[in-house]
């Protein structure tokens, strides 16, 4: 038993980010958040371990079509995505969590090439740590070498080290998850750190009839809602808060001037919380409304122009027969 963990382990290799930003802590960020007005917490907060049992649940609802169209288009496409570059490849993946639909490029990839280094990043060390070790574990012929670290140091420090061709993942719609100027920007970090004729596979949302997209992100079992909510019961838990959760009701609409499914907890009553540990009291009228996330949305035309601007080529782009969600192959030029 030692001496396979012993060959896991030297396939696996884990880089901390060596100058590590102080990063604030809940407390500080609910008292900013709701310190001010418009009134909002941070959605990195939403990933408790229930909160993240939630979301897993979310991706299983008829509703939320995201997670398994993406799995679908990569199962579909995985092999001519594999080709399209040439090899041999490495892979490089931001915000990598626990990897499983990338198990299915590493399959595609490993057809074609007899090892594979896959490059995973995720802000969270233990999160990188997990996902990688079984990985090494499930697959004989991959080495990782890991990057527990904020993609926007890592490339601008030029940290990230690979050899020969590369293909970057951005897939799960976390594209989406980013303010337009942020997600500019990674991408041109992106760009700039990799060499002519890499790669960069990114999955998105695509604008469509804003009733599924506000199903997508309001579906009637309640399971978003209860995802939201848990926001106001983790403060009441770890902060000591005493937010009534009957209190509020979840909100989930398309904003047609940013492009974006916006979510709020919104007040139903005139209230007033007591939040000790964050050090503050937020009065609330009947109707206030707490943003939650910003969920943007894109048509296919919006991504290649972005990937154009930010120095890549559309290579070729895959989307589903209902038109919901794409996958588009970009190279750097």
């Amino acid at each position: 038993m030692a001496s396979t963990a012993a060959r896991l382990t030297d396939r696996f290799v884990l880089h901390r980010d060596p100058h590590p930003a102080r990063v604030s802590s809940f407390a500080e960020d609910v008292r900013a958040g709701l310190g001010a007005r418009p009134l909002s917490l941070a959605p990195k907060y939403f990933y408790d371990d229930l909160g993240s049992a939630l979301f897993e649940a979310i991706t299983r609802l008829p509703e939320y079509y995201l997670t398994r169209v993406e799995r679908d288009l990569l199962a579909t496409y995985g092999r001519e995505i594999a080709g399209a570059l040439g090899e041999p490849l490495e892979l490089v993946e931001l915000g990598s969590g626990s990897a499983l639909k990338t198990r299915l490029l590493i399959d595609a990839i490993l057809e074609r090439q007899p090892a594979l280094t896959y490059h995973p990043i995720d802000i969270s060390a233990e999160a990188v740590t997990e996902s990688s070790l079984a990985l090494v574990g499930a697959y004989e012929r991959l080495r990782v070498i890991a990057y527990a670290s904020d993609y926007f140091p890592l490339l601008r420090e030029k940290r990230l080290v690979t050899h020969g061709r590369v293909l970057a993942l951005f897939l799960g719609s976390n594209i989406g998850n980013f303010e337009p100027a942020e997600a500019r920007e990674l991408l041109r970090l992106l760009a700039a750190a990799r060499h002519p004729g890499d790669g960069l596979l990114i999955g998105y949302d695509l604008k469509k009839d804003p009733s599924i997209l506000e199903l997508a992100y309001d579906d009637p079992t309640g399971v978003t809602a209860a995802f939201n909510k848990n926001l106001l019961a983790r403060i009441n838990r770890e902060l000591g808060g005493d937010f009534d959760l009957h209190a509020f009701r979840f909100s989930a609409r398309w904003n047609e001037a940013s492009g974006a499914v916006e979510s709020f907890l919104v007040s139903e009553r005139e209230q007033s919380v007591r939040i000790p540990a964050a050090g503050i009291s937020v009065d609330f009228a009947a109707g206030d409304a707490i943003h939650t996330e910003s969920s943007y949305k894109f048509t296919r035309e919006e991504i290649v122009a972005l990937g154009r601007d930010c120095g890549f080529a559309e290579k070729k782009t895959y989307t589903d027969a209902a038109g919901r969600y794409a996958l588009s192959l970009l190279t750097v030029e």
